[in-house]
């Protein structure tokens, strides 16, 4: 049997184990465990799985994960975040659309605590949500403001996903953090233009608040604006001290998660219900994302060893004579292809023993592929029938959003965001600058 035979045999495997409701890790896993004792033997299929696990447990930017979970964590249970909304609401509320570009300003600093799509969702359901509605905005638009907002957790550092990205393609988690910063700015630019804009054109979207409700004093604007600076503190005393290259990534992310649990001790809202459920889930998480990039080590190992990937190489470029860019392109449209059933870390350890390689090959920079990844994992998640956070928000959205509200919803933030990843792949000093500058300077 050919080495190509194989290779796609042992993807068609895998995708058959995912489709029965088998664990990511599992299915991923078995399949390169099982592969590699009939190519190799009891000794390569052994030794396969020892060796993945010797280089996870080596990799030292991995410790920073359980770090910045922690951190947002603690954030979340402590309440420390609901005040970032209530400054927002304050301070932002007699403006047209104030409340939902607000919203967006919340999830990015969301994202820059805790790194995951999923709290972005949870906050943003739980809190802006009702509040949006209750003002009489429009269920559509805030619908999509939430959903579009909380994807930017994959982009916006400390992302978790481009931890596990680093971790397959060899690259520098600081670097690629670094890269998505820019990027992430740019699309919740690009959001807070598009809220602004349709506001304006139709101002029944986003209606100003009541003189009532923004005649506050302005001592208690002030005492506001300061309890929801306080996580803008944290994630500053985190990140200054490693762009200037005072710490290491690792100590940054220790810095993060002391100040966080210092913060909620100092507003006396470090109970011992908190401590628990932020440690719990914190353990959850950080073991979850281990056991996947275990398994897809093992997975690109035996893919390595088959050298499927020069063989795929040949394939698009020499039988098929494609260019560089259009095979770069069909990659990206089957990340939203399998975006419609399937998470961002499922895709990524699937394709990525073939993709990332390939992408070198191709002469592409890694860091700034990262981000593309990463860009197109968040359309992903939103494109029907089948989108991620589609599910998400109806799981958690009151009884009057129905499916149909939340699939016209997103419709102008998937093109905000598609707009956004042509930028960043005509323009690759987006993505680029930043890392370069830091890493670079003298």
């Amino acid at each position: 049997m050919s080495y190509e035979m194989i290779a796609t045999l042992m993807f068609s495997s895998m995708m058959l184990m995912l489709l029965t409701g088998q664990r990511v890790f599992g299915a991923i896993g078995f399949v390169a465990v099982v592969a590699a004792l009939v190519l190799w033997g009891d000794k390569g299929g052994y030794d396969l799985g020892f060796s993945a696990a010797m280089k996870l447990m080596k990799w030292y930017p991995l410790l920073t994960l359980p770090m910045f979970i922690f951190m947002g964590y603690v954030l979340s249970e402590s309440k420390i975040a609901d005040d970032l909304y209530k400054m927002f609401h304050v301070w932002m509320g007699g403006l047209r659309g104030g409340l939902a570009i607000g919203t967006i300003g919340l999830m990015v600093l969301i994202s820059a605590m805790n790194g995951l799509s999923v709290a972005g969702m949870a906050i943003g359901s739980t809190i802006a949500l009702p509040e949006l509605l209750k003002r009489g905005y429009d269920k559509r638009m805030v619908t999509g403001v939430i959903q579009a907002g909380s994807s930017l957790g994959i982009l916006v550092p400390p992302s978790v996903v481009l931890v596990l990205y680093a971790m397959i393609a060899r690259q520098p988690v600081g670097q690629l953090w670094l890269a998505g910063v820019l990027p992430g700015l740019m699309m919740a630019g690009l959001f807070i233009l598009y809220i602004v804009v349709r506001c304006r054109v139709n101002p029944d979207l986003g209606p100003v608040l009541s003189k009532e409700e923004r005649d506050i004093p302005r001592a208690e604007k002030l005492r506001l604006l300061r309890a929801g600076l306080l996580p803008i503190i944290i994630f500053a005393t985190m990140m200054i001290p490693f762009v200037n290259g005072w710490t290491s990534l690792v100590e940054s992310s220790a810095i993060g998660a002391l100040a966080a649990f210092v913060a909620a001790v100092v507003k006396r809202r470090m109970t011992r219900e908190v401590f628990e459920n932020s440690v719990r889930k914190t353990l959850g998480i950080t073991c979850m994302f281990m056991w996947i990039i275990l398994a897809a080590l093992a997975f690109g190992a035996v893919f390595d060893g088959l050298g499927a990937v020069k063989a795929i190489e040949n394939l698009f470029t020499e039988r098929l004579n494609l260019s560089p860019w259009m095979i770069l392109i069909l990659m990206q449209l089957s990340f939203i292809l399998m975006g419609t059933f399937l998470d961002d870390t499922a895709m990524l350890v699937i394709v990525a023993p073939l993709y990332v390689p390939l992408v070198g090959e191709l002469g592409f920079d890694l860091i700034w592929y990262g981000v593309l990844y990463t860009i197109t994992t968040q359309i992903a998640y939103m494109t029907p029938p089948f989108g991620y956070n589609l599910f998400l928000m109806r799981a958690m959205a009151p009884p009057e959003i129905t499916l149909r509200d939340i699939y016209a919803s997103i419709t102008p933030f998937v093109m905000v965001m598609v707009l956004a990843l042509v930028l960043v792949m005509v323009f690759p000093g987006i993505a680029t600058w930043l890392p370069d500058y830091v890493y670079n300077k003298p």
